[in-house]
């Protein structure tokens, strides 16, 4: 079991990072949330992946079997504040949690003019509602034991803005309050939350619900800088940085893995030289 290579984004780190530690993530069981729990697993971790469908978790069981990892699996709906608090409080009987990763999320592009007051509370209620909700109950038993962290996925139109996600960034930019908030009043606990703002990068859902036909990727990619998507991989290693002791004083930070997407470009192509003269 042992000879099989680690996960990609699990290279970077010392083999024993978590060792001994308890994460839970949120929507672990696909996506980016699926390639942070292989990541916490192989590093030592114990992880307890938590969505609502446990059909999910199937691909991650089976290869924790196969590599000897720890990994739960627990069937939760975060927009569910009882369900949350029911799971905090089962965990804490048996040592409660030291990393929580609100990875859970829905996403999907609609004009603002169209989109339904129950589609605007849906995306709201599992990005914003939950990770508050996940964020409340798992962090009491952190502040019962003085030590914790918590990890928010966010996105950078939470503060750049983009047409077609009006329900999805202002839920994320609530996260992002919700962190730096946080950070400040917790830190006398023992508790660091950070966020991570990952670019475009390949997945199944995104490909569905955000670039679903080739031209519209093509058009995205043409914008990033870096010339490319990401990987699910790549976001990863960078969220089990802002986890690991690496990052022991960063406390209410926002980590931008975007390929420079979020930069301004200004109105000129780059290498475009307009009129004047040197001398």
């Amino acid at each position: 079991m042992n000879a099989l290579p680690a996960p990609p984004a699990a290279r970077w780190l010392p083999p024993d990072t978590f060792a001994g530690q308890t994460a839970l993530v949120t929507g672990g069981g696909t996506g980016l949330g699926l390639e942070i729990s292989r990541g916490l697993a192989a590093l030592g971790a114990r992880v307890i992946v938590a969505s609502r469908s446990a059909e999910h978790h199937a691909q991650l069981l089976a290869e924790a079997a196969e590599r000897g990892w720890r990994v739960e699996s627990r069937t939760l709906d975060v927009r569910e504040a009882e369900a949350v608090e029911k799971l905090a409080l089962e965990l804490d009987e048996h040592g409660g949690i030291d990393i929580l990763v609100n990875n859970a999320a829905g996403n999907f592009v609609c004009p603002a003019e169209r989109l339904s007051a129950r589609a605007w509370r849906s995306v709201l209620g599992i990005v914003l509602d939950g990770t508050f909700y996940c964020t409340r109950y798992f962090g009491r038993g952190m502040i019962t034991r003085g030590r914790g962290q918590v990890l928010n996925i966010v996105a950078t139109y939470a503060w750049t803005g983009m047409a077609g996600v009006v329900h999805s960034s202002s839920a994320k930019a609530g996260v992002l309050a919700m962190t730096r908030t946080l950070a400040v009043e917790w830190a006398r606990h023992g508790i660091r939350l950070n966020a991570i703002a990952p670019g475009p990068f390949q997945s199944e859902g995104a490909a569905n619900n955000l670039w679903p036909e080739a031209d519209r990727k093509r058009r995205i990619e043409e914008q990033i800088p870096l010339g490319r998507f990401g990987s699910a991989e790549e976001m990863a290693a960078h969220a089990l940085y802002l986890l690991s002791p690496s990052c022991a004083y960063v406390n209410g930070e926002c980590l931008v893995v975007d390929g420079g997407l979020s930069l301004g470009r200004g109105m000129w192509d780059s290498g475009e030289r307009r009129g004047g003269s040197t001398s």
